[in-house]
């Protein structure tokens, strides 16, 4: 069995759980929200922090600084179009971006939010121990592995899954706590 494959697996669909809950925005500026944001850089859509500096000038605010004045428009819409749930402020150089303080019931409703996201990682690493064992079960039936292989196999992929589901659940915890902090 591959085991460092079945865990560099796990691994991605942890990466990707962490890469998600950067983005859910917790009452406190994180320039991590703006990850995905795409700009229109003379025709080419590029990433927001490759366009400009990124810095956080206070608790709740990020101030953007385009490398170029000219971006400032495109910048301006690309945050718009993302619906971050801010109003960006252009003041003819920089954008900044001034986060609201949430009421208790977006908490709440980002905790939802947080622990379906945290379901879906857990689904996945789930399912890649499925086709792993499964894997194994049909090297069993063509007679590549003894059973005993098989039963070790099965053993070793679960200690694995329960390891990564126990991360995931580490990583919702944190990102609950951090949310539900006024």
């Amino acid at each position: 069995m591959e085991y460092d494959l079945i865990e560099e697996r796990m691994k991605k669909a942890i990466e990707y759980l962490e890469d998600e809950l950067a983005a859910i925005r917790a009452g406190r500026a994180n320039p991590a929200i703006l990850n995905k944001i795409m700009v229109d850089y003379y025709g080419v859509a590029t990433p927001l922090n490759q366009v400009g500096s990124i810095s956080i000038p206070e608790a709740r605010q990020i101030l953007i600084t385009p490398w170029d004045k000219s971006l400032l428009g495109p910048i301006n819409k690309a945050i718009q179009i993302a619906e971050l749930g801010v109003n960006p402020i252009n003041d003819g150089n920089s954008i900044r971006l001034t986060f609201p303080e949430l009421n208790e019931d977006r908490r709440k409703q980002i905790t939802k939010e947080v622990k379906s996201i945290g379901e879906d990682s857990k689904v996945s690493v789930r399912n890649i121990r499925r086709d792993a064992i499964d894997e194994a079960k049909v090297k069993q039936k063509a007679n590549e592995i003894t059973e005993d292989d098989l039963k070790v196999a099965e053993e070793k992929i679960q200690k694995l899954t329960d390891r990564y589901v126990a991360k995931v659940d580490e990583l919702i915890a944190a990102k609950e706590k951090e949310v539900m902090e006024v």
